[in-house]
């Protein structure tokens, strides 16, 4: 069994440790690790999920992107050396 580790062993173990940190301690660390994997499990759901989502959303073509903000002003400005920066460096 187990690399040559004997049930009788496994419960002297067992034994040891719950003598050592309790069985409330043990029982929290048991109910954070099944909420870490919980958690672990509903993160991949919803990626695998939002990927769905995307592939759908690219094939449909009422998700274009429109061009309804054209209120917004846009400006172009060309930055230029100041001569002072040009003489400062020298």
């Amino acid at each position: 069994m187990l690399g040559g580790i004997s049930i009788w062993q496994l419960l002297i173990v067992l034994g040891i440790i719950i003598l050592i940190f309790g069985t409330k301690k043990l029982r929290n660390v048991g109910g954070d690790l099944g909420g870490a994997v919980k958690g672990f499990k509903k993160a991949m759901h919803d990626e695998e999920k939002g990927e769905k989502d995307e592939d759908e959303q690219a094939d449909d073509p009422q998700a274009r992107v429109s061009h309804e903000d054209e209120g917004v002003n846009t400006y172009d400005v060309k930055a230029e050396k100041k001569a002072e920066d040009s003489e400062e460096r020298k």
